[in-house]
């Protein structure tokens, strides 16, 4: 049975195992059908794309416009132009997120800047028209809520690529680039309780106010975030399929 790969952007690595389990849990798919690698300890193995069925490209406290940038953040930017770029030639099915978003963004000639950053909360997502006729995000209706915590984004979408959502705070929410390549500045897997808990790893870098933790915590707790997680099951049914007509 062809899997999926997990693909972990971040330091923390036992943020990343939470990450993993909240990907598969939206995705739908058993244990053994979601493999994982760490960017940040491992680089992508040479034969990714001849193993996995898609990709699923999880946050990371990284910057696409970080001005100093250790080695590793550059092998890990590397490493995820080149699943972009297989993912743009229709050769495998990919899902960025988070920095995920801004990689691809820069790899399509697009800006990414720090103007359009949002706190850790449940984000009103508005879909475009475009949107509306995809066949992942139709189904989420014209507004939907998701879970944000992001420092840099883009006020339009890179050459190549059609909007697919938006908002006031960050324009450029979502979009496509061809049949196999979806990316998104909000986070689509974690439930409520997952998100709450990611917040203690990042509790001092910047994403919400340290003093008001319990506060954000508790409005992270009580809101209402369905459709993201819903995405993604589609994304993962989406690259199975794409993968058996390949």
């Amino acid at each position: 049975m062809a899997s999926l790969l997990y693909v972990g952007v971040r330091p923390e690595l036992d943020a990343a195992t939470a990450e993993r389990a909240s990907f598969r849990v939206a995705l739908g798919v058993a244990p053994e059908a979601l493999d994982r690698v760490d960017l940040t300890t491992t680089p992508l193995p040479e034969d990714a794309f001849d193993r996995y069925a898609g990709f699923v490209i999880g946050g990371s406290p990284f910057n696409v416009t970080d001005v100093r940038k250790s080695e590793t953040q550059r092998r890990v930017e590397a490493d995820l132009e080149r699943i972009a770029a297989r993912a743009i030639d229709g050769a495998t099915t990919a899902f960025f997120t988070c920095f995920g978003i801004g990689v691809v963004t820069r790899l399509l000639g697009g800006a990414v800047g720090s103007d359009n950053p949002e706190e850790a909360a449940a984000a009103e997502i508005r879909t475009t028209r475009e949107g509306a006729e995809d066949p992942l995000f139709a189904p989420a209706g014209s507004r939907f809520h998701a879970f944000t915590a992001h420092k840099e984004g883009s006020t339009q979408p890179p050459p190549g690529a059609v909007l697919l959502a938006g908002n006031d705070a960050c324009p450029v929410q979502a979009y496509r680039v061809g049949a196999d390549l979806y990316a998104t500045q909000f986070h689509p897997e974690p439930s409520p309780r997952d998100f709450a808990d990611r917040m203690v790893f990042y509790r001092t870098t910047g994403y919400f106010d340290p003093d008001a933790f319990h506060t954000v915590q508790e409005a992270i707790l009580e809101s209402v975030v369905t459709e993201p997680s819903r995405i993604l099951h589609r994304f993962g049914a989406r690259a199975l399929a794409r993968h058996r007509e390949r």
